[in-house]
Parts: structure tokens; sequence; C-alpha cells
């Protein structure tokens, strides 16, 4: 397939999702938490989670329709997490517009999280598979390691001796997770053999990885009008990621007295996040190497998460996951 082809494909399933979401609240009493439940799940967002399902489905021998229903119940749990995540973090946006706790207000958000969580269970119940019950065992073992990682994630905030290590726990139960469980999932609507469930499940475990390194990296070297998101504001958190905690490691006397200073107090001003504090990890980030070995992880686990895809036939789905991991590999939000 050409990369447009690759294009089209997307855009179609991606609508495919958007459609199925868009119908699933009605905005009846009680009002304020259903217009929360239907603005979240119709924010947009890339849909890559639900988008994985339907083409691992795809890859060993079904087809996309058959896992739009656990495709979308994977964007609702997703979503789920979102609007906690915004709780916990004080975030007032989310892709440009206002969270849900700021545009509602703290009970309607966790109302709605809840509610959507339940809409994730009930539609994944729809999905019309002679294994739902290993999709339901399957999906709620995802949603406590994906609880885990945040529990972890929330830890972490307090504590100045995390490692590397740790964080790479973190991340395969916050982000890898959810990631492989939407592979795994979509192969075993698709009837794949253990083999395969296994290969889908380690492709998204190293998919998984490779996109939140790519997160934490273009935080500091996106472009402010792309990422549609302020650079360095996980700088400006003291959030640990693979970049700061590295730095931690490596960086000597003065340039490791302004790393451990940011893991104590972030980099905040008064009106908001240090320019100056941020310009100066970023330059510690170039100097120690960090901003190479990010990038060298990336492509690392990128390439280990397209052998895993070596193990299954190659087809339509397989040469649409691999379009898609070389397409996170170098996007730019």
């Amino acid at each position: 397939m050409t990369d447009q082809q690759c294009r089209r494909r997307y855009g179609s399933l991606r609508n495919m999702v958007d459609r199925k979401l868009a119908g699933m609240i009605r905005v009846t009493d009680p009002r304020a938490l259903n217009e929360a439940c239907a603005f979240v799940l119709q924010s947009g967002g890339k849909r890559i989670r639900s988008t994985l399902v339907m083409l691992a489905c795809e890859a060993v021998g079904g087809s996309a329709r058959q896992a739009l229903e656990a495709g979308s119940a994977i964007e609702i749990m997703h979503n789920f997490t979102l609007v906690h995540d915004d709780i916990m973090d004080n975030a007032t946006t989310r892709r440009g517009q206002p969270t849900v706790h700021i545009r509602w207000d703290l009970s309607n958000a966790l109302l709605a999280g809840d509610t959507l969580l339940g809409l994730a269970y009930h539609t994944l119940q729809r999905t019309r598979s002679k294994r739902t019950t290993t999709l339901l065992d399957l999906f709620t073992q995802g949603l406590l390691e994906v609880c885990q990682g945040q529990g972890l994630d929330h830890e972490f905030e307090r504590q100045l001796d995390i490692t590397v290590s740790n964080y790479f726990r973190m991340i395969r139960k916050k982000t890898g997770r959810l990631i492989s469980l939407a592979t795994e999932m979509g192969g075993v609507i698709g009837g794949a053999s253990p083999r395969q469930r296994a290969a889908l499940r380690t492709f998204g475990s190293h998919l998984g990885r490779a996109f939140q390194l790519q997160d934490d990296l273009l935080d500091v070297v996106a472009d402010k009008q792309e990422f549609g998101k302020t650079i360095g504001g996980d700088i400006a958190e003291g959030k640990r990621t693979y970049l700061l905690l590295t730095a931690a490691e490596r960086a000597q006397g003065a340039e490791r007295d302004v790393i451990t200073g940011v893991l104590q107090h972030g980099a905040r001003g008064t009106d908001g996040p240090d320019p100056h504090t941020i310009a100066a990890v970023t330059a510690i980030y170039e100097r120690t190497g960090v901003l190479r070995d990010a990038r060298t992880l990336i492509e690392r686990d990128t390439r280990a998460a397209l052998r895993a895809l070596d193990r299954l036939s190659r087809n339509r789905g397989t040469a649409m996951l691999r379009w898609l991991s070389n397409t996170l590999l170098h996007r730019s939000s």
C-alpha cells in the first residue's frame, strides 16, 4: 500500500469511530452530566487506540467493522482516563479546550469519567465474538494496570529518588498497556492463534513505549504551532519523564542543581512556566546526550514492534500497522 492509500484508510477507520462515538450520548437529564460525556467523546483526537484494535483484527483475518465496538470501547476507556488524569493534574485545557472539571465542575467531571467507563464496558459487550469472556477479562486487567500506572505516576510526583527503570515500569502500565491491550483484543476478535496474540501483544507493548518516549521528546523539540501544547510543559511541572530522569543521572555541578530544582519545584514563575529555566534544562538535555538517546530508544522500540509483525502474514492489516508505526515515529504532535 502507498502512503496515500494508508492515509485514506486510516481516515476512513477514524471516521467510523467518530460516527460511532457521536451517537452514544443523548443529552437528556441529568443534562450537565450527559453534556460533559458528549463533549469528551466528540472532542476529537487521533483515535489511534481504536484504529489499532481494528487493524489488529484485520491482521489475523478478521474485518475492521467486526472490531468497531471493541475499538470504540478502548477509545472511551482512554477518554475516561484523560478526564480523571486532568483532575489529578489540575489541568485547565485539553486539545485546546477547557477540561471537563473546568468547563463544568469537579463533581460532574468525576461522574462523567465513571459514566464513560460504564459505557466502555457496555460497548465492548456488543462485540460479536465467541470470545466475549476473554475480551472482558483482557479489558478489565488492562484497566487495572492503567490505573496502577497512573497511581505510580502520582506517587512519583512526590519522590526525588525515581530512576529511569521506575519510569519505564510506570509507562508500561499507564501508556503501553492500553496500546498492547488494543492490539491483543483486535487479535482475539479476529480469531488469532496464541502465537499471533503474543505477536500482537509484543507489537503493542513496544509501540506504546515508543509512543510515550516520543511524547516526552516532543515536549521540548516540537514546533509550538503543530504541537498544540506549551513547549516545555513537562519541565514546568517537574514531570518525571525519561528526559528529566536521565539528565538527573548524568548532570554534574551547577547543571545537576538546576535539574534537582526542577524535580523539586518544577519550572514556574508567577506568570506561568519559566522560559529561562525551561531553556536551561533543554540545553542540559542536549549537552548530556539525553535527546539523542531518546531518539535512539524510540527508533529501537519501533523496530522491535515491526519485528513482532514479522510473525504474522502479510496482508492489508499488517501493512497498515507498519505504516502507522512509522507514522507515529515521525509525528510532530
